[in-house]
């Protein structure tokens, strides 16, 4: 989804409770990366990997001028012959510190993950957790946006609202650069090669 079809959906939303609600858990994602310099893990479900909410959250942070954005993929069936950026496999999350995020998205409660992510919530990891509405990750979870089965949106289109909110930069010091900043920063991105391919 592109940031034209972001644009369409959010007036289709405007009045609803779904815009102040990713907007918000987007804030809260992005306080807690730039708060600590980055240190973003996203991670899934054995049959759900969030690639694409990484592929977005990667362009998010080039155009946002954000690199702490930019997540590391976690994947439950990572190979070492797998490229790098899809080669992390779940004990990442055991060896994640103080400082670091964790996004945990998964439509259904995660029962796999959740002692890993209870070690990484004692060691001072902040997670937040996108999708299943109610159990034991929503508990151990910093924060939580709930994305219940049956409602207005699917998990996928939350998770485009999300990385788009994420990439804003209302309210944040970033916002208040001069023009010289922007315009440099501007330059930088269009001069940049293409990132890789996901």
């Amino acid at each position: 989804m592109d940031a034209v079809r972001v644009a369409l959906l959010r007036e289709v939303l405007a009045g609803t409770e779904w815009l102040g609600a990713t907007r918000r858990f987007a804030g809260v994602l992005r306080g807690s990366v730039v708060a600590h310099g980055g240190g973003l893990l996203l991670v899934g479900t054995p049959a759900y990997e969030p690639w694409h909410l990484a592929a977005h959250l990667v362009d998010e942070a080039a155009w946002s001028g954000t690199p702490e954005l930019a997540p590391t993929l976690v994947r439950h069936h990572a190979r070492p012959c797998d490229p790098p950026h899809l080669a992390v496999g779940p004990g990442r999350i055991e060896a994640a510190r103080r400082g670091e995020t964790l996004l945990v998205v998964a439509p259904e409660e995660p029962t796999p993950l959740l002692e890993r992510v209870h070690d990484a919530r004692r060691a001072g990891v902040t997670v937040l957790a996108l999708g299943a509405d109610a159990g034991e990750l929503a508990a151990m979870a910093h924060d939580t946006l709930a994305v219940p089965k049956g409602a207005e949106l699917d998990l996928d289109t939350v998770q485009h609202l999300v990385s788009a909110a994420a990439g804003e930069n209302g309210g944040s010091p970033r916002a208040r650069r001069g023009f010289r900043d922007r315009l440099a920063r501007l330059t930088e991105i269009l001069t940049a090669p293409p990132p890789a391919p996901w």
